[in-house]
């Protein structure tokens, strides 16, 4: 089925390294910790890739160019959004939560660390938080294996069915082989990979329609004839769409896989390193993403008879344009880069998922005494659950990987962002309050779009916004119906602020 095709070589190659540093890291995984955290020993280089990359999932380089390549430039809202969220999640939460962490208990999972946070009394609260990351992470999860698939599926021309399991294996064998170390040395080639495509392609796809005079006549002619302008970041949207778009920067306050890259960082000097390098990093990889969408418009209008597949499904407008403008080794490079953002992203999302069931449950509930090396294997085997659901969750090839990662970045966005933000910054803050908090973002998500009927304009308000607003309000309101947290708590969370300011 597949011959000797320069780009299946190339795609082999790739995933023996992947599965080779997987191996490599299985040799320095010793306990839970370092396969759910590496050890707390990553570096400012690692840290930023590795944040960047368990970000920016196959969604980067299939929704947002196929957003921009219907839309335009209106769609360069969402990494307006995204790039302001991400700078304030570096500035705000990445320090604090590495060190709030470490005062309380050690925490290696979210739930952990709002257990201990708010005074270990009651498990409910880790049992809540647990449950959160496991429904919407599942979710999240079959984001990545759909673009796995539809990239398998184009290139090789399988079975949907039969690319589920192509495009979902590779992420599977090196994480449930090498865990948190694996990801994050992986996800740093990934990131660099990633990069690559994204600044490439669009310069290729300018070059390729010639200069600039005979750039803006192919993109009038496309404008003309869609009706539309391509050009403008306010047209054919209204200030509810505008918002909406802007809102995704909202969800960085409480996504697990990212919030997991600052708790593992060496130290709280080596995340201001990190934040430069990522920042740098995302900034370039949304502009070069935003660019393959935007220089495809006039380039497939000028090329009516090859446009067929991208019009028809537009988020394999760069899986297009790496077969039809590059070399087959090159486009085999550069198409890897989709599958280094799904197995980057997909990858986090496991381990996290697992780590939930693992730590969160398992130890917390059933084996509180369990040894080491079978928490470790438990984890294996969690990935491989979690892998299956989500595997099961994509079967339907009418999925978009954006609308999976939409729903899923606001469920995270709303249940957990405000929760996280109040227990950096707010000593008043409760554990019912806590509770209740995560408890009204997660139904806001869930019931925004079931309750609102279609033909209302607030229906297209971006869910994130309703969940955030509303988790925020009840977690001030609760808080102080409730009884003042105790001296014990109080005084962990002022010994942690300390040790922050002093570590800066």
């Amino acid at each position: 089925m597949f011959g000797f095709d320069p780009t299946l070589i190339t795609f082999t190659i790739y995933i023996f390294g992947m599965l080779l540093i997987g191996v490599l890291a299985y040799y320095y995984t010793n306990n839970l910790s370092d396969y759910i955290l590496g050890g707390r020993r990553l570096g400012s280089f690692v840290t930023a890739m590795s944040a960047g990359a368990s970000d920016m999932s196959g969604w980067l380089l299939m929704g947002l160019p196929g957003a921009v390549y219907l839309s335009g430039l209106v769609e360069g809202w969402i990494a307006i959004g995204l790039i302001i969220g991400a700078y304030f999640n570096w500035r705000l939460v990445a320090g604090r939560l590495r060190v709030y962490t470490e005062f309380n208990h050690n925490a290696l999972t979210l739930p952990e660390y709002f257990h201990h946070r708010f005074g270990a009394e009651n498990k409910g609260l880790k049992i809540l938080s647990a449950s959160i990351i496991l429904v919407f992470f599942t979710i999240y999860c079959a984001s990545g294996v759909v673009a796995g698939a539809k990239l398998f599926q184009n290139l090789f021309s399988m079975e949907y069915s039969t690319a589920l399991w192509f495009g979902a294996a590779a992420t599977i064998a090196y994480t449930f082989i090498g865990g948190f170390l694996a990801v994050s040395w992986t996800d740093t080639i990934q990131a660099t990979l990633m990069i690559f495509a994204l600044i490439l392609t669009p310069i290729f796809v300018l070059f390729s329609l010639g200069d600039l005079n005979q750039f803006s006549l192919a993109l009038t002619q496309a404008e003309l004839a869609a009706n539309k302008n391509f050009t403008q970041l306010f047209n054919g949207t209204t200030a509810i769409g505008l918002l909406s778009l802007a809102a995704w920067g909202l969800g960085y306050f409480g996504q697990p896989h990212i919030l997991a890259r600052f708790m593992a960082a060496y130290s709280v000097k080596s995340l201001i390193k990190a934040r430069q390098i990522s920042m740098t990093w995302m900034i370039l990889c949304l502009a070069g993403a935003i660019g393959i969408g935007f220089f495809a418009i006039p380039y497939f209008f000028a090329n009516p008879d090859i446009a067929g597949t991208v019009n028809h499904e537009p988020e394999q407008v760069f899986i297009e344009l790496a077969k039809l403008l590059f070399n087959p080794w090159i486009s085999g490079i550069l198409l890897s880069a989709i599958l280094a953002a799904v197995m980057s992203t997909l990858s986090a999302q496991l381990l996290i998922s697992s780590s939930s069931i693992t730590e969160d449950f398992y130890k917390g509930f059933i084996r509180p005494k369990a040894s080491e090396k079978e928490l470790v294997w438990l984890g294996r085997a969690m990935v491989l659950v979690i892998a299956a659901i989500a595997i099961w969750i994509a079967q339907d090839e009418n999925n978009k990987v954006l609308k999976l990662v939409e729903f899923a970045w606001a469920g995270f966005g709303s249940a957990f962002g405000p929760v996280i933000l109040f227990s950096l910054f707010w000593r008043r803050m409760t554990a019912s309050a806590a509770m209740a908090g995560m408890i009204i973002g997660a139904l806001t998500v869930f019931s925004w779009k079931a309750l609102i009927p279609a033909e209302n304009p607030w229906f297209k308000l971006y869910e994130m916004i309703p969940g955030f607003a509303l988790s925020s309000l009840t977690i001030v309101i609760v808080s102080l119906l409730s009884a003042k947290p105790k001296a014990q708590i109080l005084d962990t969370f002022n010994q942690a602020e300390k040790a922050y300011k002093e570590a800066k």
